[in-house]
């Protein structure tokens, strides 16, 4: 049998699944059947959360039990905290993050039941986990106040004020939580598929999202928020960005928050989403020469490359508005993208198959040692 190489197994066919899929060609995201730009319009993140984890959205009594269940589960445990503290005020806040996930496994009395029912209760503990180790993992290391959760608030807006320390008002709290639905899922990236591989092992949703976070740290796949929201702040004004982006593209060198490997020259729809977010909070909060700046950008990438932002481009700057710090962007992604990864580890335990690939050999062949 013949098998081709694939360098990064573009294009490869890697697994069967029901939860997501990108449809290029007509440039929608499919989630569960629904356009994710649609649910982002329509409904909240907690809908997104009910629909990936019971395959339909959740009717308005399913979603207050399902927020009223996640809100249970908020305690947190103080040794964990302690950790965290004890971390370098230097340390990475994907490391923080990755640390946190693997400390509280232990205290998961499921931890090792796959079956359904185990798995969609720890996908619910995670999600009402995973925030806190973001905000107080980032309080820990930067030698701040630690926040206890607010319940009288909703998910979104307790994630964002444990972040911020101020609750949102009523915009700010809807463009985060539009926010958090289109990272929620977004079919395979390199971290869903490390939870994927890793769970095909039979090991552990805990061990599978602490891979998915050790991936998502990388720059070729986390990061480019970040990225994108420093080359802005860099620029500074509308007349700085074309000639910034320029002397970039002179040197050769790749600019964040442009292209993608699946869409590659075609729009990413997250991205007009959050374009749209952006205008409405440069408007209460008067920073409309920010959203210029990235609309001059946008312009100028597509005249000399023929390349159309993607997500990160427009989150970065709503993030920032948002008033998370830089270099939370990524775990922010990271914590909207774990129900998506729970749906994949649970998806995988169900109809599971150990991943296994081949390499293509290029290697010497023949050798002998020396008596």
């Amino acid at each position: 049998m013949t098998v081709q190489y694939q360098p990064g197994l573009e294009n490869v066919i890697a697994s069967e699944t029901s939860i997501s899929y990108l449809d290029v060609e007509n440039e929608e995201i499919v989630l569960r059947g629904y356009d994710l730009i649609e649910l982002a319009r329509k409904v909240t993140y907690l809908d997104v959360v009910g629909l990936l984890l019971n395959r339909q959205l959740p009717t308005p009594v399913q979603r207050n039990a399902l927020e009223e269940k996640l809100k249970s589960e908020y305690s947190f445990p103080e040794d964990v905290l302690s950790i965290l503290k004890l971390l370098p005020q230097k340390t990475n806040l994907m490391d923080v993050l990755r640390t946190g996930i693997s400390a509280i496994s232990g205290y998961d009395e499921e931890l090792e039941d796959r079956s359904r029912d185990a798995n969609y209760r720890k996908s619910i503990r995670l999600l009402a986990k995973v925030p806190q180790i973001v905000a107080n993992g980032y309080r820990a290391v930067t030698k701040q106040p630690l926040l206890e959760p607010r319940k009288d608030l909703s998910y979104s807006a307790n994630f964002l004020y444990m972040i911020t320390g101020t609750v949102p008002t009523k915009l700010e709290e809807r463009v985060f939580d539009q926010s958090l639905i289109v990272y929620s899922e977004h079919e395979m990236p390199n971290s869903t598929f490390a939870a994927r591989v890793i769970a095909s092992t039979q090991s552990d949703i805990y061990g599978a999202l602490t891979g998915a976070v050790a991936s998502l740290k990388g720059t070729l796949h986390g990061g480019a928020n970040e990225a994108v929201m420093k080359m802005l702040l860099e620029a500074g004004t509308e007349s700085q960005i074309e000639p910034l982006l320029l002397n970039q593209l002179s040197r050769k060198e790749r600019i964040m928050g442009f292209g993608h490997r699946v869409y590659m020259k075609k729009v990413d729809p997250r991205a007009m989403l959050m374009k749209e977010a952006l205008a409405e909070l440069v408007q209460e909060k008067d920073k409309h020469e920010l959203f210029n700046i990235c609309v001059i950008g946008e312009n100028v990438m597509k005249r000399e490359k023929g390349l159309y932002p993607n997500l990160d481009y427009y989150a970065a700057p709503v993030y920032y508005l948002l008033g998370i710090p830089i270099d939370l962007f990524t775990p922010v992604f990271l914590a909207a993208r774990t129900i998506g990864i729970c749906a994949h580890v649970m998806e995988q335990h169900e109809n599971n198959r150990l991943f296994r690939p081949r390499v293509f050999y290029n290697g010497p062949r023949g050798l002998h040692p020396q008596n």
